[in-house]
Order: C-alpha cells, then structure tokens, then sequence
C-alpha cells in the first residue's frame, strides 16, 4: 500500500468536513449521504492519489453458489417473493477498460462491471422474468426518500433517468435505460397505501424529485434503479411496466417495514416488488465496501445480517432485524441508514412468508422475503 502524503490528507480530510457540514444545512431533498455520494466519485478518479488506498484487491469467490440459489427458487407467479437486493453503486456501469486496469483496486473488483456482482444481476434479472413472469415491477431505492407522504411515478410511455451523481466521466451520463411505466399500476399504489392509512399520490414527469449531475432538478428513475436494471434487464426493456415508489425519509425500520406491507397484495397480482440498497455503505470509510478491505465490526455486521434474516420463526426474525439497527457495527457500515433501510420494504412485503438469502454477497445480498 501506498502511503498519502499527510498534508494532502489533511486538505482531503477538510475537504470531506466542508461536505458534512454543507450537507447538514441543505434541503431535505438532498440527503446527507446523496450530497456525499454526489462528490464520493471525484475522489475515486484514475488521477486520485486517494485510489491507491483500495489497491489491495484478491480473486473473487465462483458464482456458482449464486446460481445455484436462483434455480433453486420456487416459480410462484400467483405469489411471486419480494425481493431486498444490492443494487450497487455508477461504479457498475463505469468503462470495462478503467476498473480491469486495476485504478480501483478492491472496490472497483467487488462492485465494478467485471464483479461478481454485476455478473449476479445479470443472472438474476432473467430469472426473475422467467419463474415469475411479473405483469409489473414496483420498485424502491435508497435514493428515494420524502417525508411522511409516498410518491410513486407515473411518467406514462417512457420513464426519465435521473442521473442523481456528480464528477463521473461525461460516458456516465450517456447511459441508456429505456422503460416504460403504468397509470394503472401507478393508482393502484396509491390505493394499497391510502387503505393502509399512508398518504400517497402520483408524480409525473412535470414534477422535479431530485438534482440530476447535469445540472437540473428533474423527475425520472434514479440511479439506484436504472444501474442495476441495465444489468438484469438489458438498456432497453418495454415489455413490463415499472414503478417507483418512495421510502420514508425518518428511516425508522417500522415505518419502512410498513410501507412494504401496505403493497403486499401486488405480490398476488402478478407484480414483482423489488427494494433496492446496500448493507455496507459507509462513504467515510471506504474499507467498509469490499470483504478484503473490511474491518471486524464491519464483518460481525454482515453476520448479524444473515443471523437475523435465517430465523425461522416470524416474529423472532423481524424482532432481530428491527434490533440490527442497534447493532454495536451499523453504524461503521451505515452512518446514515437510507441504504439499509430498503430491507425492511422488502421484508413487509414479504411478511408471513419464509425468507431466503439467494446472494450472500458482502455488502450487497439478495435476500427474498415470502416464499
């Protein structure tokens, strides 16, 4: 490993206190750690003396144990699983060529387009398709967050990409992901979470929901969705509608749990419910994303993770994951839960049902909840 030269990690370090301290005072539609996210790429630059930290990559595990599990999955279209899965980060859709030189090291390797988890969307995508055979995807993403009231789009024929990241290579915000979404599934919703005793409403395409890195406010899929889905589904894919819907921006595991049971039913209305985050995404720590650069409170997280979602009785297990958020690890891994918290959707959606992890990927499972 490379050392840095103190005083450039001084400016570094200050540089990072003046994101803190700007992000704290900015507008609740821009997050802490969207506003830390938004400059986290500049500092993961070929040119960045700061990439050599991540230099100390190793060989990855065979993805057979993962396909093993997706075949493994029971085909259910008349009660298709919801589904919490890693949905990555830009880096998966960054120039093959820049991450395979090895300019960033561990994390480009783990999340990177040439990893093992892009290699498992691209896996897990089709056999979502194929077992389920969804007439509709409902999805949420970390990066999707209001306060008190659900949003959920209707953007009719086309779906806008909200390129929600800053400092990227100008390719970045050439990417492509056409899809389509669905009034009717857009009210439907809405209904399912109103009956609940949520407030909800529709948002169209006139209505901005966040600052896209080419310099407006828009509307549009973030990229929490649209990275991984290019993945799973291909840059073009019009067959199916898809939804987003937002989470709560409070973060408590309750709420959110409640959200996912509120559109359980869809489940047996042959749409695919998907929640989208990370369980290691601490942007101040770097060494919390990858298994090789991982501290022991980071790896003692992970396994209460798994611990929790492998309980077998109902209450038991959402007792224990409500407790993760306690957890003497969370906050080395989530100093801001709004990338943990899509967990907890998935797992409402899903309640009463059994649980399976089909990727026990660091940092980035796949967890489907109502077996």
């Amino acid at each position: 490993m490379q050392f840095l030269d103190p005083a450039f990690f001084r400016i570094v370090s200050l540089f990072l206190l003046g994101l803190l301290t700007t992000a704290l005072f900015s507008s609740l539609r821009e997050p802490l750690a969207s506003t830390i996210s938004s400059f986290f790429p500049k500092l993961l630059t070929p040119s960045n003396p700061l990439r050599s930290f991540a230099n100390n990559s190793s060989p990855m595990a065979s993805l057979s144990d993962y396909r093993r599990a997706l075949d493994d999955l029971p085909a259910t279209p008349n009660k298709i699983p919801a589904f919490f899965f890693g949905h990555g980060s830009p880096f998966l859709a960054f120039p093959e060529s820049e991450v395979r030189s090895g300019a960033y090291g561990a994390i480009g390797t783990h999340i990177g387009p040439t990893g093992p988890l892009a290699s498992f969307l691209k896996a897990f995508g089709p056999t979502l398709l194929e077992k389920y055979k969804p007439r509709g995807i409902v999805v949420f993403s970390a990066h999707w967050e209001t306060n008190t009231e659900r949003l959920v789009t209707d953007y009719g024929d086309e779906n806008p990409l909200l390129m929600d990241y800053y400092g990227f290579q100008p390719e970045m915000y050439r990417l492509k992901f056409k899809s389509k979404g669905d009034s009717k599934l857009s009210q439907r919703v809405v209904d399912l979470l109103t009956q609940a005793g949520q407030k909800a409403r529709t948002t169209s395409k006139l209505e901005p929901r966040g600052e896209d890195g080419r310099g407006f406010s828009g509307p549009g899929l973030d990229h929490g969705v649209f990275v991984p889905f290019r993945l799973m589904f291909g840059e073009e894919f019009t067959e199916i509608p898809i939804v987003q819907v937002s989470i709560e921006s409070n973060l408590k595991p309750e709420d959110n749990w409640s959200i996912g049971k509120a559109v359980s039913q869809l489940r047996e209305e042959g749409i695919l419910v998907l929640s989208g985050g990370l369980t290691a995404h601490n942007l101040r720590d770097r060494a919390s994303f990858t298994p090789e650069t991982a501290r022991p409170s980071h790896k003692a997280f992970d396994k209460a993770i798994h611990d929790a979602v492998n309980i077998t009785d109902d209450a038991e297990r959402k007792k224990a994951m409500f407790a993760l958020t306690k957890h003497s690890g969370f906050r080395d891994s989530q100093p801001r839960e709004e990338h943990f918290v899509p967990i907890y959707v998935a797992a409402g959606a899903g309640e009463g049902g059994d649980v399976r992890v089909v990727c026990n990927m660091y940092g980035a499972p796949t967890i489907a909840f109502g077996i």
